[in-house]
């Protein structure tokens, strides 16, 4: 019989991971049990996280927003500073999966789990999130494009824990966009995504814009090049057009089930060019 703890507090927690340093660390679990059924993972114990009130919520701290690992999906959609704040995450959000894996998955997991397809990390990625990883001796904070080092693969130590999302409130973005293509029209898993923000100033030139890749590298893909190509011009497609090239050379896809490699690559340049919608051919002129 496997025993599951369900602390209450940081500091149960840090005394039970002592207890027990082999044990597994959940939230939602969406991921780990569909690994545990499917008989990939057989943990000794599990430790529940969705007790810890530390870990959960939204807060406004001045220039910052705090967002707790364990604040799930659906609870960060119905916030409306993250609405206000962060309609990128918000639009990414939106997409994730189903109603009810939203209404147990949580966004500590889909950033731990670090999949290329998770919908949060571009999105955080543009955004420039970062991460507060806390034990009970030490806590450490790093951007998320740090955190996450590959397929599955983070920057945890053992005995560390995913304690907080940071983002900085950034008034400057007035486009938020996220979009991806998957194999079907909803609850897809994503063969290509795009997160972007982009300021624009008052005659629709692109001033600044941050933007980054799902499911076409081993991380959530991002390009100085693409960004810079865009720096100064109008926003509409001649000079998205420009960018392409960029984007195809950034991206590193791989052939799967889902989709090849190409056709990704084709897709990652394609997204990108779908950011017309927010500006008008007559700007090119």
């Amino acid at each position: 019989m496997r025993e599951v703890f369900l602390p209450r507090s940081l500091d149960e927690l840090w005394e039970i991971l002592e207890r027990e340093p082999q044990a597994v660390i959940y939230a939602g679990g969406t991921d780990l049990l569909v690994k545990m059924r499917s008989g990939m993972i057989d943990p000794p114990c599990l430790v529940c996280l969705e007790r810890i009130e530390a870990l959960q919520g939204v807060r406004d701290d001045g220039e910052e927003v705090f967002i707790g690992p364990a604040t799930t999906h659906s609870r960060l959609l119905e916030n409306s500073l993250v609405q206000r704040q962060f309609g990128v995450l918000d639009k990414s959000l939106s997409v994730l999966a189903s109603p009810s894996i939203r209404h147990m998955g949580t966004i500590g997991g889909n950033i731990v789990t670090a999949s290329p397809a998770g919908d949060t990390l571009p999105a955080l990625y543009v955004l420039g999130a970062e991460v507060a990883i806390g034990s009970r001796d030490l806590s450490r904070r790093l951007p998320v494009e740090a955190f996450v080092k590959g397929p599955g693969i983070v920057d945890l130590q053992p005995g560390e824990v995913l304690t907080g999302v940071w983002v900085k409130k950034t008034p400057q973005w007035n486009i938020h966009h996220y979009e991806k293509v998957g194999r079907r029209k909803a609850q897809a898993c994503a063969v290509a995504s795009l997160a972007a923000v982009l300021a624009l100033s008052g005659s629709g030139n692109i001033e600044k814009a941050r933007l980054a890749w799902g499911s076409v590298g081993p991380t959530a893909v991002t390009s100085t090049a693409v960004e810079e190509c865009l720096m100064g011009k109008p926003l509409c497609l001649e000079t998205l057009r420009s960018a392409v090239k960029h984007v195809e050379e950034a991206v590193s896809p791989i052939d799967d089930v889902r989709a090849g490699a190409e056709y990704r690559r084709t897709i990652a340049g394609a997204l990108l060019l779908r950011l017309t919608e927010y500006g008008t051919e007559a700007d090119c002129t």
